[in-house]
């Protein structure tokens, strides 16, 4: 019971924050408000939650991992002065993954595409 009760409350702080946060962001947020949750159950949760489909998580070139409530296929806009991260205003653009595989013959899942510039 214990368990089901702490994946909720992380899996509310992901779906809450909307700025792509870091593992040690959610942490802190749960912390201030629940502290008997530990790290390392934040962190499990997390990795599983990730892997269940229930958030995602982003990988980025440079810093940490990053969790992101919109499971959606989308792509992400980093700042490289103050590592802002946010979704792309564009859709998925599904045709990539077809046009390696005509004319490579690559035949990719996915493709993961992060804009990299400055924000305003």
């Amino acid at each position: 019971m214990r368990n089901t009760i702490q994946k909720k409350i992380i899996l509310n702080t992901v779906q809450n924050m909307h700025n792509h946060p870091t593992a040690e962001d959610i942490y802190e947020k749960i912390g201030a408000e629940n502290p008997n949750i530990s790290k390392a159950t934040v962190y499990r949760n997390l990795n599983l939650m990730a892997e269940q489909g229930l958030i995602k998580r982003v990988k980025l070139s440079e810093g940490p991992d990053r969790y992101d409530f919109n499971t959606s296929k989308h792509y992400h806009i980093r700042c490289k002065r103050c590592g802002k991260t946010v979704d792309a205003p564009m859709d998925y653009i599904e045709g990539i993954n077809d046009l390696l595989r005509d004319t490579c013959g690559f035949d990719t899942d996915e493709h993961i595409i992060e804009f990299i510039g400055l924000c305003p």
